[in-house]
Protein backbone atom coordinates (compact mmCIF):
# COMPACT_ATOMS: atom_id res chain seq x y z
CA UNK A 1 0.00 0.00 0.00
CA UNK A 2 2.84 2.38 0.84
CA UNK A 3 4.82 1.75 -2.35
CA UNK A 4 2.05 2.80 -4.80
CA UNK A 5 1.44 5.91 -2.69
CA UNK A 6 5.09 6.90 -2.91
CA UNK A 7 5.20 6.22 -6.64
CA UNK A 8 2.14 8.42 -7.12
CA UNK A 9 4.02 11.22 -5.37
CA UNK A 10 6.92 11.12 -7.84
CA UNK A 11 7.42 14.14 -10.10
CA UNK A 12 7.48 12.73 -13.62
CA UNK A 13 9.05 14.30 -16.69
CA UNK A 14 5.59 14.96 -18.10
CA UNK A 15 4.92 17.32 -15.22
CA UNK A 16 8.10 19.36 -15.54
CA UNK A 17 9.39 19.23 -19.12
CA UNK A 18 8.87 22.23 -21.37
CA UNK A 19 8.36 22.27 -25.16
CA UNK A 20 6.09 19.20 -25.11
CA UNK A 21 3.99 18.46 -28.16
CA UNK A 22 0.37 19.56 -27.66
CA UNK A 23 -2.42 17.01 -27.73
CA UNK A 24 -0.42 14.37 -25.87
CA UNK A 25 -1.15 13.41 -22.25
CA UNK A 26 -3.23 16.48 -21.55
CA UNK A 27 -0.84 19.05 -23.04
CA UNK A 28 -3.07 21.81 -24.52
CA UNK A 29 -2.63 23.53 -27.86
CA UNK A 30 -2.82 27.28 -28.40
CA UNK A 31 -3.81 29.28 -31.45
CA UNK A 32 -1.07 30.94 -33.48
CA UNK A 33 -1.81 34.47 -32.27
CA UNK A 34 1.71 35.72 -31.67
CA UNK A 35 1.80 39.48 -32.01
CA UNK A 36 4.27 41.86 -30.43
CA UNK A 37 3.32 45.49 -30.16
CA UNK A 38 5.61 48.21 -28.92
CA UNK A 39 4.99 49.00 -25.28
CA UNK A 40 2.66 51.93 -24.71
CA UNK A 41 3.80 54.27 -21.97
CA UNK A 42 1.68 54.36 -18.82
CA UNK A 43 1.30 56.74 -15.91
CA UNK A 44 4.14 56.22 -13.42
CA UNK A 45 6.71 55.12 -16.03
CA UNK A 46 10.05 56.89 -16.16
CA UNK A 47 11.48 57.99 -19.50
CA UNK A 48 15.12 58.62 -20.25
CA UNK A 49 15.32 61.55 -22.64
CA UNK A 50 18.51 62.97 -24.11
CA UNK A 51 18.83 65.59 -26.83
CA UNK A 52 21.70 65.27 -29.30
CA UNK A 53 22.96 68.11 -31.47
CA UNK A 54 26.22 69.04 -33.15
CA UNK A 55 25.71 72.49 -31.66
CA UNK A 56 26.87 72.39 -28.04
CA UNK A 57 24.63 75.32 -27.12
CA UNK A 58 21.55 73.32 -28.09
CA UNK A 59 22.76 70.26 -26.18
CA UNK A 60 23.44 72.25 -23.03
CA UNK A 61 20.06 73.94 -23.30
CA UNK A 62 18.09 70.69 -22.89
CA UNK A 63 20.47 68.32 -21.11
CA UNK A 64 21.52 68.47 -17.43
CA UNK A 65 25.18 67.93 -18.36
CA UNK A 66 27.18 67.93 -21.53
CA UNK A 67 27.60 64.14 -21.64
CA UNK A 68 24.86 61.66 -22.46
CA UNK A 69 24.40 58.16 -21.13
CA UNK A 70 23.63 55.41 -23.60
CA UNK A 71 20.79 52.91 -23.23
CA UNK A 72 22.98 50.02 -22.05
CA UNK A 73 24.36 52.16 -19.22
CA UNK A 74 20.85 53.12 -18.20
CA UNK A 75 19.81 49.43 -18.06
CA UNK A 76 22.91 48.48 -16.07
CA UNK A 77 22.25 51.31 -13.65
CA UNK A 78 18.65 50.23 -13.24
CA UNK A 79 19.56 46.60 -12.52
CA UNK A 80 22.25 47.69 -10.07
CA UNK A 81 19.89 50.00 -8.23
CA UNK A 82 21.55 53.17 -9.54
CA UNK A 83 19.73 56.41 -10.18
CA UNK A 84 19.81 58.72 -13.20
CA UNK A 85 16.95 60.99 -12.17
CA UNK A 86 18.60 63.97 -13.85
CA UNK A 87 18.02 62.24 -17.19
CA UNK A 88 14.61 60.71 -16.52
CA UNK A 89 11.12 62.18 -16.56
CA UNK A 90 8.11 60.80 -14.70
CA UNK A 91 4.87 60.28 -16.63
CA UNK A 92 2.41 62.30 -14.57
CA UNK A 93 -1.23 61.57 -13.78
CA UNK A 94 -2.37 63.63 -16.75
CA UNK A 95 -0.27 61.43 -19.04
CA UNK A 96 2.44 63.99 -19.81
CA UNK A 97 6.09 64.59 -18.96
CA UNK A 98 7.34 68.02 -17.93
CA UNK A 99 10.24 68.75 -20.28
CA UNK A 100 12.47 71.81 -19.67
CA UNK A 101 11.55 74.92 -21.69
CA UNK A 102 8.99 73.00 -23.72
CA UNK A 103 6.51 72.25 -20.93
CA UNK A 104 4.06 69.36 -20.89
CA UNK A 105 4.61 66.75 -23.62
CA UNK A 106 2.04 63.93 -24.10
CA UNK A 107 3.35 60.44 -23.36
CA UNK A 108 0.65 58.10 -22.04
CA UNK A 109 -0.57 55.58 -24.59
CA UNK A 110 2.31 56.36 -26.94
CA UNK A 111 5.39 54.33 -27.87
CA UNK A 112 8.90 55.65 -27.33
CA UNK A 113 9.22 56.16 -31.09
CA UNK A 114 6.11 58.33 -31.12
CA UNK A 115 7.33 60.37 -28.14
CA UNK A 116 10.71 60.79 -29.84
CA UNK A 117 9.00 62.15 -32.96
CA UNK A 118 6.86 64.59 -30.94
CA UNK A 119 9.86 65.87 -28.97
CA UNK A 120 11.99 66.34 -32.07
CA UNK A 121 9.26 68.41 -33.70
CA UNK A 122 8.65 70.46 -30.57
CA UNK A 123 12.34 71.12 -29.96
CA UNK A 124 13.11 71.90 -33.60
CA UNK A 125 10.39 74.53 -33.57
CA UNK A 126 11.59 75.91 -30.24
CA UNK A 127 15.24 76.35 -31.32
CA UNK A 128 14.46 77.49 -34.87
CA UNK A 129 16.96 80.20 -35.70
CA UNK A 130 19.13 79.30 -32.72
CA UNK A 131 22.16 77.20 -33.60
CA UNK A 132 22.21 74.21 -35.92
CA UNK A 133 18.75 72.91 -34.93
CA UNK A 134 18.36 70.88 -38.11
CA UNK A 135 20.82 68.29 -36.73
CA UNK A 136 18.81 67.82 -33.55
CA UNK A 137 17.95 64.26 -32.47
CA UNK A 138 16.23 62.87 -29.38
CA UNK A 139 16.72 59.52 -27.67
CA UNK A 140 13.82 58.17 -25.60
CA UNK A 141 13.89 54.95 -23.54
CA UNK A 142 11.79 53.50 -20.75
CA UNK A 143 13.89 52.78 -17.66
CA UNK A 144 13.37 50.75 -14.50
CA UNK A 145 11.12 48.23 -16.26
CA UNK A 146 10.62 45.08 -14.22
CA UNK A 147 8.48 42.00 -13.65
CA UNK A 148 7.82 39.86 -10.57
CA UNK A 149 7.66 36.11 -9.99
CA UNK A 150 5.85 34.33 -7.15
CA UNK A 151 6.46 30.57 -7.01
CA UNK A 152 7.12 27.66 -4.70
CA UNK A 153 10.83 28.11 -5.33
CA UNK A 154 10.87 31.74 -4.20
CA UNK A 155 9.72 35.21 -5.12
CA UNK A 156 11.42 38.29 -6.49
CA UNK A 157 11.33 41.29 -8.79
CA UNK A 158 13.63 41.36 -11.83
CA UNK A 159 14.73 44.11 -14.19
CA UNK A 160 13.81 43.68 -17.85
CA UNK A 161 17.19 43.81 -19.62
CA UNK A 162 16.02 44.34 -23.20
CA UNK A 163 13.08 45.37 -25.37
CA UNK A 164 11.46 41.91 -25.61
CA UNK A 165 11.58 39.20 -22.94
CA UNK A 166 9.92 35.81 -23.39
CA UNK A 167 8.24 33.75 -20.69
CA UNK A 168 11.11 31.25 -20.84
CA UNK A 169 13.68 34.00 -20.28
CA UNK A 170 11.63 35.42 -17.41
CA UNK A 171 11.47 32.02 -15.69
CA UNK A 172 15.20 31.47 -16.27
CA UNK A 173 15.97 34.82 -14.62
CA UNK A 174 13.86 33.73 -11.64
CA UNK A 175 15.75 30.43 -11.32
CA UNK A 176 13.20 28.25 -13.14
CA UNK A 177 10.13 26.64 -11.55
CA UNK A 178 10.54 24.35 -8.55
CA UNK A 179 9.89 20.62 -8.85
CA UNK A 180 6.47 21.00 -7.28
CA UNK A 181 5.40 24.13 -9.15
CA UNK A 182 2.29 23.61 -11.29
CA UNK A 183 3.47 24.30 -14.83
CA UNK A 184 0.01 23.54 -16.21
CA UNK A 185 -1.53 26.59 -14.54
CA UNK A 186 0.89 29.48 -14.82
CA UNK A 187 -0.82 32.82 -14.30
CA UNK A 188 0.23 36.28 -15.44
CA UNK A 189 -1.36 39.26 -13.71
CA UNK A 190 -1.17 42.20 -16.11
CA UNK A 191 -2.28 45.76 -15.55
CA UNK A 192 -3.59 47.70 -18.52
CA UNK A 193 -5.20 51.11 -18.65
CA UNK A 194 -8.06 50.95 -16.17
CA UNK A 195 -8.17 47.19 -15.63
CA UNK A 196 -6.28 44.14 -14.40
CA UNK A 197 -6.15 40.97 -16.49
CA UNK A 198 -5.26 37.45 -15.36
CA UNK A 199 -4.00 35.14 -18.10
CA UNK A 200 -3.57 31.41 -17.37
CA UNK A 201 -1.74 28.91 -19.58
CA UNK A 202 0.25 25.68 -19.60
CA UNK A 203 3.91 26.59 -20.03
CA UNK A 204 4.78 22.97 -20.93
CA UNK A 205 3.09 23.27 -24.32
CA UNK A 206 5.30 23.86 -27.35
CA UNK A 207 2.55 26.06 -28.79
CA UNK A 208 3.42 28.77 -26.27
CA UNK A 209 6.08 30.02 -28.69
CA UNK A 210 3.44 31.16 -31.16
CA UNK A 211 0.82 32.28 -28.66
CA UNK A 212 -0.15 35.51 -26.92
CA UNK A 213 1.56 34.25 -23.76
CA UNK A 214 5.08 34.15 -25.20
CA UNK A 215 6.20 37.71 -24.40
CA UNK A 216 5.85 39.35 -21.01
CA UNK A 217 5.31 43.05 -20.39
CA UNK A 218 6.70 45.49 -17.82
CA UNK A 219 5.07 45.20 -14.39
CA UNK A 220 3.75 41.69 -15.08
CA UNK A 221 3.37 39.40 -12.07
CA UNK A 222 3.99 35.70 -12.87
CA UNK A 223 2.39 33.36 -10.34
CA UNK A 224 3.12 29.61 -10.19
CA UNK A 225 1.08 27.66 -7.65
CA UNK A 226 2.09 24.36 -6.10
CA UNK A 227 0.80 21.09 -7.54
CA UNK A 228 -2.64 20.49 -6.05
CA UNK A 229 -2.51 18.31 -2.94
CA UNK A 230 1.28 18.10 -3.06
CA UNK A 231 2.31 18.37 0.58
CA UNK A 232 4.71 15.45 0.51
CA UNK A 233 6.52 13.84 -2.35
CA UNK A 234 9.71 12.36 -3.66
CA UNK A 235 11.29 13.33 -6.92
CA UNK A 236 13.30 10.28 -8.00
CA UNK A 237 12.96 6.50 -8.22
CA UNK A 238 16.02 6.05 -6.01
CA UNK A 239 14.45 8.14 -3.28
CA UNK A 240 11.18 6.23 -3.65
CA UNK A 241 12.88 2.86 -3.23
CA UNK A 242 14.92 4.15 -0.29
CA UNK A 243 11.85 5.49 1.50
CA UNK A 244 9.88 2.30 0.78
CA UNK A 245 12.71 0.06 2.02
CA UNK A 246 13.12 2.12 5.18
CA UNK A 247 9.36 2.03 5.83
CA UNK A 248 9.17 -1.75 5.30
CA UNK A 249 12.20 -2.33 7.50
CA UNK A 250 10.70 -0.23 10.27
CA UNK A 251 7.37 -2.03 9.87
CA UNK A 252 9.14 -5.40 10.12
CA UNK A 253 10.95 -4.27 13.26
CA UNK A 254 7.69 -3.14 14.90
CA UNK A 255 5.96 -6.37 13.86
CA UNK A 256 8.78 -8.53 15.29
CA UNK A 257 8.76 -6.53 18.51
CA UNK A 258 4.99 -6.94 18.92
CA UNK A 259 5.22 -10.72 18.24
CA UNK A 260 7.96 -11.11 20.85
CA UNK A 261 5.91 -9.22 23.44
CA UNK A 262 2.83 -11.39 22.73
CA UNK A 263 4.90 -14.60 22.92
CA UNK A 264 6.49 -13.46 26.15
CA UNK A 265 3.06 -12.69 27.60
CA UNK A 266 1.74 -16.12 26.56
CA UNK A 267 4.74 -17.90 28.11
CA UNK A 268 4.33 -15.96 31.32
CA UNK A 269 0.63 -16.85 31.49
CA UNK A 270 1.31 -20.55 31.03
CA UNK A 271 3.97 -20.58 33.74
CA UNK A 272 1.53 -18.96 36.16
Amino acid sequence: MILPLLLASCVTSRRVNLMQEPGQRGIPSYADTLTYEDYQVRVGDRLYVYVYSIDERVSKMFNPTGTGINSSQIRQSSSAGGSYDLYTYLVLEDGTIDFPMVGRVPARGMTTREIKHVLEQELSTYVSGYGDYQMLSVEVNIVRRSFSVISDKGSGTFTIPKEKVTIYEALAMAGDIGDFGDRSKVRIVRETEGETQVKMFDVRSKDIINSEFYYIEPNDVIYIQRIKGQSFGVNSVTTTISVAATTLAFGGFVYGLVVRIINAADTSGKNN
